[in-house]
């Protein structure tokens, strides 16, 4: 019997999203890395001199968390905090010149697990699914941009 949330669209990005991070860390073995660390290194790669509070929204975990994990990459030299220009309270996070080979095996073991996961899936298949992919998130940006207009819609 097929569980009725199988085809549910919530359910099944769930699952999906949380399969490839599970595939990711057996593909990343290897390399010494926790999944935070590396999910950390990704996104500081994506937004240099981000600050670390805003970090912490985007991994949706608690600042003193994070605080824990960038002092464990800072101290293995991976990345670094400099001072924000006009406010001294505000450490903005960078990465260093050690990091960017290990960024650069990241993405090669992210590719590697992608195409694991749209193998038997045509490149006009995958690019239709990215497109949507793509309309969804835009449409729920701005549903969470406007979070008034979604609840008078419900």
């Amino acid at each position: 019997m097929t569980d009725r949330f199988d085809r549910t669209l919530g359910f099944l990005l769930h699952d999906c999203a949380r399969l490839l991070r599970k595939r990711f860390e057996q593909n990343s073995r290897g390399i010494g890395l926790t999944r935070a660390q590396w999910q950390v290194i990704a996104h500081v790669s994506r937004n240099e001199g981000i600050n670390q509070s805003a970090l912490a929204e985007i991994l949706e975990i608690e600042p003193i968390t994070l605080g824990r994990i960038v002092d464990r990459l800072e101290a293995a030299g991976f990345v670094e905090r400099r001072q924000h220009p006009r406010d001294r309270r505000v450490k903005l996070l960078y990465l260093t010149d050690k990091a960017y080979p290990l960024l650069d095996r990241l993405l090669a073991i992210g590719q590697a697990t992608r195409e694991e996961a749209l193998a038997g899936i045509s490149a006009a298949e995958r690019e239709r699914l990215i497109d949507t992919l793509l309309q969804m998130k835009g449409n729920l940006i701005r549903a969470c941009a406007d979070p008034e207009r979604e609840a008078a819609n419900g």
